[in-house]
């Protein structure tokens, strides 16, 4: 059972925009879930909210919020709650649009996309999406929805996908990802969340056969665009960028790091990363720059794209084990990757590897940024706000969130 909280915090005017949640007694993931239901928000000394938050990772998928103003003081038990209830089985994050929160979840047999009034934790509506994954690591869905607009975009575990209206939960379109690519069920199920780029659904699914692992499909109804590439689809998010005079989307497949063309799927460029489960969502550091991290003893890389359209390349910066991300991804700030080399919290240089800091406490934790701070939640649900700096490990609060273990990612 998982127990979504919100927040106020204890300094009158002061809100915690943002949800917090818990899963009672999890098991270990494999590695492959990518999140537990969703955890923490910016504490903020106004309201003076950013963005929405509608997808994974945020607007630009960089664990990055528009949030200012954070409490830099937080009262030693924490912010006051605002609203707590049970729901059920599940790895996805949480969306926010237009004061309403979208997530998955699993009851005793079957997966659900719900939708909740964000202020009041009031269920709006509740669509079934498919029967229930269970395995030995975790049961229930394991992708977060999308929000583009009067849409929001689902994902099943077993790779059942929607198009959802979000007012209502109706159904536009579904598609079955094993049917229609020939694929099977990846071993600790569909992960990765749909991207939306332009009048494009961006999906890492296939992997059957062919040149199938990353598909283009026409969001309004479903119908594929194009398809590319030959390999096993994996359970990384895919992002897109504007880099070198071109848009590129980028994914991180079973063996790869790819970049494609959002308009047919031509490969741009290609870098290899095999040797582990690729799960981490790869983060652009810099306007050509792209770092990539697995666990497993894997390590992390930083590229760098060179050339024009036409001749565009990917070079090795340098690789490095001092970053191995199992399941959440880093941020980057000023030059600096914040994040979690499995159980150690670093800071480490963007553009050499080079660790700066390094803090234990927070086992496989997760973390966004936030107003030059991060917002670091450790997977026993201790919540630390700390100073993005290289200059050493500065914590400016701290109180204990949540009483069972989350390993998904702050959301804002």
């Amino acid at each position: 059972m998982s127990e979504y909280t919100v927040t106020d915090s204890a300094h009158g005017e002061a809100l915690m925009h943002g949800i917090l949640s818990r899963r009672r007694n999890p098991a270990w993931s494999g590695g492959a879930v990518i999140i537990w239901l969703m955890c923490a928000a910016a504490l903020c000394a106004e309201r003076a909210f950013g963005d929405d938050w509608p997808q994974w990772r945020g607007p630009n998928r960089d664990g990055v919020s528009q949030e200012t103003g954070l409490l830099m003081d937080w009262p030693g038990s924490g912010p006051s709650v605002i609203w707590r209830g049970p729901f059920g089985e599940g790895f996805s994050s949480i969306s926010i649009a237009q004061g309403r929160a979208y997530t998955m979840l699993a009851d005793e047999h079957d997966e659900f996309a719900i939708c909740l009034e964000a202020a009041t934790g009031t269920e709006v509506w509740r669509v079934r999406l498919d029967a229930k994954f269970t395995v030995s690591e975790g049961n229930g869905p394991r992708s977060t929805p999308t929000i583009d607009g009067r849409r929001v975009y689902v994902l099943s575990a077993r790779g059942r996908l929607y198009a959802l209206r979000t007012e209502s939960g109706e159904k536009i379109w579904q598609l079955n990802l094993r049917k229609l690519f020939g694929s099977g069920v990846p071993s600790w199920g569909y992960t990765a969340s749909p991207l939306i780029e332009g009048e494009t659904l961006i999906i890492q699914g296939g992997g059957g056969s062919g040149d199938n692992c990353i598909a283009a499909l026409d969001k309004n109804s479903g119908d594929v665009i194009w398809t590319s590439y030959a390999d096993a689809a994996d359970y990384s998010s895919p992002i897109a960028v504007t880099a070198r005079g071109l848009r590129q989307v980028i994914s991180l497949t079973e063996h790869t790091l790819v970049s494609l063309s959002p308009i047919d799927g031509t490969v741009y460029w290609t870098y290899p990363f095999k040797g582990s489960i690729n799960i981490a969502t790869p983060l652009m550091v810099s306007e050509d720059r792209i770092f990539i991290s697995a666990a497993y003893n894997k390590g992390a890389a930083l590229v760098e794209m060179k050339g024009q359209k036409g001749s565009l390349e990917v070079e090795e910066i340098w690789f490095s084990r001092a970053m191995k991300n199992w399941f959440n991804p880093s941020v980057v700030s000023d030059g600096y990757l914040y994040g979690f080399d499995n159980a150690i919290l670093k800071c480490i240089a963007a553009d050499k590897g080079e660790t700066q800091w390094r803090q234990r406490g927070f086992n496989r934790g997760s973390l966004i940024l936030a107003d030059g701070h991060l917002i670091v939640l450790g997977e026993d649900g201790r919540m630390a706000l700390v100073e993005a700096t290289p200059e050493g490990y500065r914590e400016k609060a701290r109180f204990q969130a949540l009483e069972a273990r989350c390993w998904t990612p702050p959301v804002s």
